[in-house]
């Protein structure tokens, strides 16, 4: 899958709205601007978008910058933001960087800073959308075990060996190698480490999601 070049800008002047959009353009990006925080948070919500980032100002009318970045983060979006602002103070960017912001670049803005920030936005974002479709793969083949599968699967992978397993289920060990074969074919694992990496992805999986 090729990866992402969509730009989401975020601006309430629209001359900075309409320089930034050519700027970002001439760099071969796709760009969706909007004049405000809430009209592309309703976009983004009514959307199944895939890879991208955003460049926003922080001081709006209405919603601010901030306040988009909180709402994202409470539906952990997977969505980059670039702050670009003419108003932004010490304080103000060391929040906005604390809660996972890529940039916060002063008005004017560069033209090389705003597009190096894009490029590392978007590197970002194509890789934690290829992680969330792998993870998705993953849970879709944990699903098609059994719940018997599941518990050996749980125990062998917490290092029992299959008589403890048989001990710890009540049955015998030539059924746990069974259920044990059948968990390799459905977790399409070629061996037992790759079992093991799995079932800590699936563990310590991300709740990345949109909100609703």
């Amino acid at each position: 899958m090729s990866e992402s070049r969509t730009v989401f800008l975020v601006d309430d002047d629209p001359f900075v709205r309409r320089a930034l959009t050519r700027l970002i353009k001439s760099a071969g990006y796709t760009v969706q601007a909007f004049a405000s925080a809430r009209d592309f948070l309703a976009y983004w919500r009514a959307t199944d978008e895939g890879p991208a980032c955003l460049a926003l100002d922080v001081r709006m009318p209405g919603l601010s910058g901030l306040d988009l970045q909180h709402e994202l983060q409470a539906a952990h979006t997977l969505l980059p933001i670039i702050f670009v602002t003419g108003h932004g103070d010490i304080p103000m960017s060391v929040k906005a960087m604390k809660e996972g912001a890529v940039d916060f670049l002063p008005k004017p803005v560069k033209d090389k800073d705003l597009l190096r920030a894009i490029d590392q936005a978007l590197t970002r974002a194509n890789h934690d959308h290829a992680e969330r479709r792998e993870l998705e793969d993953i849970q879709r083949r944990v699903k098609s075990l059994t719940p018997r599968e599941r518990e050996v699967m749980t125990l062998a992978v917490g290092c029992l060996l299959n008589k403890q397993i048989a001990f710890e289920l009540g049955t015998v060990e030539k059924t746990v190698k069974v259920h044990r074969a059948r968990v390799m074919e459905k977790m399409e694992v070629q061996s037992f480490a790759e079992l093991v990496r799995i079932a800590e992805r699936v563990k310590n999986r991300p709740t990345a999601q949109k909100s609703e």
